[in-house]
Formats: C-alpha cells, structure tokens, sequence
C-alpha cells in the first residue's frame, strides 16, 4: 500500500482537526461506500430471493418438490434446502388476499404476488404464460375508482354466483389492465359485479401496463390522482 502525506491530500482545517484526534498515527481513510453482499450490485442476489420465494410458495400450495426441480432445472436436494431454510430474509406467505398483495408490494414484490395469484388460485395458466413471456409494468395496490373499467365488462344480475375468493372474508385486489387508454378488468368479472352490487365506489386495485406507450399516457392521466394503498 502507496501512503501519502496527509499534508498534500488534506486541506489545512481539516488536518487540524484530525491531528487532535490521531497525530502520528497511521490512519486507513475507507472509499465512504459500504460493502455490499454478494450479488447485490449485479441484482443477482436478489433474483435468487424471489425465485426462493416462489418455490417456497408453490410448494406451500401442493406443488411437488419433483416438480419444482423439474421446473427451476434444480436438484431435488436443493430445492429441499430452499423449502426448508430457516436463512429466509424475506418472511412473506403467500395468500390470495389484498393484506398479502400490500405486503408484497412493500417489499417490492408485487410481480411475485401475481404469479402466485394467478398461477396458485385463479389457476389461469394461458393468461400467466402472457405475463411471463412479455415485459410488464405494474402499479399498486392503488385505490381504483371502478367507474373507470369499460362498462361492457360489467354484468349485474341479482342471483350472481361468484367465486370462492368473490365473497371471502379477506377478498384480493382486482386486476385492471390499462391499454390505449382504456381500463379492462383481467380475470375477475364476478368480483367486479359483487362490487358493483354492493355499491362499492373504489377498490383497492393493480394495474397491468403492457408498454412504454401506455405507461407515459396512464402517467399523464392519471398519475397523480391514485393513492397507493400501504396497509391494511
């Protein structure tokens, strides 16, 4: 290691201010940046969390180990490692209900909440695959007003028979796409009714953006008139 003369390196000021508290002392001055853990520059790290997650989850909702290793290209011994690792810094469970979408989307993990929603619950594979295969811009959970979804896609009758998580004690947050500047509800038209039905003005909502273009137009709109829903 080069050492350098303090007196060629420092301004006056600060020198006397340092010689009161290490005069002739060797000193090791840091970059001031702090060390970052292993795969955190690159995100890699990361990556590797919310795929844990993920199998974690499915496994939770009867996936198979076998058939988590078969889709994750892992071993099964590892994939035990993962379900059974008491190292897990992210102690988030998933559930198909709005307290566990704010909780994801805390932690930056609203993406993960809705492969889970769609894959473990609504069990809709075709509209999954969509989401995975092409690039998706998410908002939320953001308090929606329904007037705003297409009035075609609502269906109001008396006797409606919704689905399980439609009338559930904890129910989830819709789903709202937003392309071409219209709002279109994803998967669940029978909770949309129940609400309707119900009277209910705004709902506690995701939007689904595809691109670039309809993020900048949803951005100019509607911005800054969503309040972003932190607890529940």
């Amino acid at each position: 290691m080069k050492y350098e003369n303090a007196g060629d390196v420092i301004p006056e000021e600060l020198l006397k201010e340092i010689q009161k508290y290490a005069a002739g002392k060797l000193l090791y001055i840091p970059t001031g940046e702090e060390k970052k853990a292993w795969g955190e520059t690159s995100g890699y790290r990361d990556q590797l969390q919310k795929r844990n997650l993920m199998i974690r989850n499915k496994y939770a909702h009867g996936v198979t180990v076998s058939e988590l290793a078969d889709e994750y290209f892992l071993s099964l011994d590892s994939v035990k490692k993962i379900i059974y690792s008491k190292k897990n810094n992210r102690h988030l469970s998933y559930a198909p209900t709005l307290e566990s979408a704010v909780q994801y989307a805390n932690d930056g993990m609203l993406e993960e909440w809705i492969q889970c929603y769609l894959l473990l619950t609504r069990k809709v594979i075709p509209i999954l695959h969509d989401f995975v295969k092409e690039d998706h811009l998410y908002i939320g959970v953001v308090k929606f007003p329904l007037r705003l979804i297409q009035r075609d896609e609502i269906e109001i009758e008396e006797n409606h028979e919704a689905e399980d998580d439609d009338h559930a004690a904890a129910p989830p947050p819709l789903l709202v796409q937003y392309e071409e500047g219209k709002f279109h509800c994803i998967v669940q038209k029978k909770l949309l009714n129940v609400l309707k039905q119900r009277k209910v003005n705004a709902y506690p909502t995701i939007i689904v953006m595809k691109g670039n273009d309809d993020y900048r137009r949803f951005m100019k709109y509607y911005g800054n008139i969503f309040f972003f829903v932190n607890k529940v």
